[in-house]
């Protein structure tokens, strides 16, 4: 699917399952996305291969992210404008129903939310997102040496370039 095309809830053909135990999310990522960075989010992804793993799209000012082998609603963002310009996420909400998505930790979710939004939706390289995630995890895990690539790719997956 070409970059500038966009998707929508039925370009997965009934594979999109909705959350079954959405919680409101205490913490919210606080970037700003700019007006650019909006209308390339609105078109969201669609995952083009086996290790990507996240399938994105809008529905009005709400993104829906779902895992892409399952369809599994994971979360759900409500952007709205910033007081400044650009985007913000307003509101979002998290699965925590343990046999479809086995976080419970706000700080963990707080980073995946955006580090989706910005490595995977807009394809920027989100060193620092991508460091925390490695940090929390290993800190988490209590597994220190666990190598980073394969923390990274455990949660995000690979974005295909088209």
């Amino acid at each position: 699917m070409p970059d500038d095309e966009r998707v929508t809830r039925s370009t997965f053909s009934g594979r999109i399952q909705p959350m079954s135990a959405p919680q409101p999310m205490p913490q919210l990522p606080q970037r700003i996305w700019s007006n650019e960075d909006w209308e390339r989010i609105q078109r969201g992804y669609s995952s083009r291969g086996m290790d990507e793993k996240w399938d994105v799209f809008t529905e009005g000012e709400v993104v829906f992210l779902h895992r892409s082998w399952t369809g599994n609603g994971v979360f759900a963002a409500t952007f709205a404008s910033a007081h400044d310009g650009g985007r913000r996420v307003a509101h979002a909400v998290v699965e925590r129903d343990p046999e479809r998505y086995r976080s419970t930790d706000d700080d963990y979710d707080c980073l995946m939310l955006e580090l989706v939004i910005s490595a995977i939706v807009l394809g920027e390289p989100a060193s620092d997102l991508r460091s925390r995630l490695v940090e929390l995890t290993r800190r988490k895990s209590g597994s220190a040496d666990a190598p980073a690539g394969l923390v990274q790719h455990s949660a995000l997956g690979l974005r295909s370039d088209s």
